[in-house]
């Protein structure tokens, strides 16, 4: 009896350590939200938090249909490349939870119409937005191990790792996208 208790309460905390690595940590570190930052690498397929400079967790991501380039403009199923920060956060039905990004920014906006004046994108092509992270429809996580780069430029995550991310993050947390 005494084993089968031990048990039942290690498997406990190892389990809920794991779901909630990320809150666990800046809990237990008293880490502030604000001095976050997220790396998102898409030639790793890694979304990478740290705080300052101390790595703290990683997990695996996937992105638009078209995941090499960057976010030229709306449609094109890239995923756009920079320094962002957080709009808004909010529970999401398809996806677990919504973390929106400051897509388009001022740099975002800059590239764009560069690209329109050299003639990159055609005239009439809009910038898009509602880029975020998010998670996945309820049972599909293993679009994300088997990295299938399915949304139309965001950042997807399987639904236990957005909602650690999610539950960790605050408005002050800088969001970093490189190729």
């Amino acid at each position: 009896m005494r084993y089968i208790l031990t048990f039942t309460i290690f498997s406990f905390v190892f389990l809920s350590f794991g779901q909630n690595k990320l809150q666990t940590l800046i809990r237990t570190q008293h880490i502030p939200k604000s001095e976050l930052t997220v790396k998102i690498d898409k030639s790793d397929y890694t979304l990478s938090v740290y705080h300052k400079t101390k790595h703290l967790v990683t997990y695996p991501c996937v992105f638009g249909f078209n995941a090499v380039d960057d976010k030229h403009q709306e449609g094109d199923g890239c995923t756009p490349e920079g320094i962002f920060r957080i709009r808004s956060k909010y529970p999401h039905g398809s996806w677990s939870y919504f973390i929106w990004i400051d897509y388009p920014n001022k740099e975002s906006w800059r590239r764009f119409n560069s690209r329109l004046a050299d003639g990159t994108i055609e005239k009439g092509a809009t910038i898009g937005g509602e880029i975020g992270i998010h998670g996945v429809p309820s049972g599909m996580d293993d679009m994300i191990t088997k990295k299938e780069n399915w949304t139309l430029g965001c950042i997807s995550l399987t639904n236990a790792d957005v909602a650690d991310l999610y539950k960790s993050i605050g408005d002050g947390t800088t969001i970093k996208i490189v190729p």
